[in-house]
């Protein structure tokens, strides 16, 4: 596999970290699976590891110096991703690579389908158009 091609999805994932707020894995994975042929569990492992450090250090410190950042309640929700990431990845490596890439489809649609509807609804407080 040559670098090229993971620097850029990197780079990509990175713009996209920062821009939306999104976790790299929902770029990542997929684009390691049907880009560069890596099996799920692979692409989910190499994810993985790919954010232990980087995960959003610039981003955040752009939203740190903005003031955009609750520390208490990204600590307590640290602990729990600690906790749950254990379990879960604990749960996943038994499940056969076809269910768990469906799976992981599955929840990126549905996860669109919900944001795609809060997104189409008026702002509280906001009056429409009639």
């Amino acid at each position: 596999m040559h670098n090229v091609p993971i620097l850029l999805l990197g780079l990509a994932a990175g713009i996209l970290v920062g821009l939306m707020g999104i976790g790299g894995g929902t770029i990542v994975v997929p684009a390691l699976v049907c880009l560069l042929g890596m099996s799920q569990h692979m692409a989910q492992g190499t994810s993985l590891f790919m954010q232990l450090l980087p995960v959003g250090l610039g981003a955040l410190w752009v939203y740190w110096k903005a003031g955009e950042v609750d520390l208490r309640a990204g600590i307590v929700c640290a602990v729990g991703i600690l906790v749950g990431g254990y379990a879960g990845g604990s749960i996943a490596v038994g499940i056969p690579a076809r269910v768990l890439q469906a799976l992981f489809g599955l929840f990126l649609m549905v996860s669109a389908a919900l944001l795609w509807r809060q997104a189409a609804q008026p702002a509280p407080g906001k009056p429409t158009n009639v």
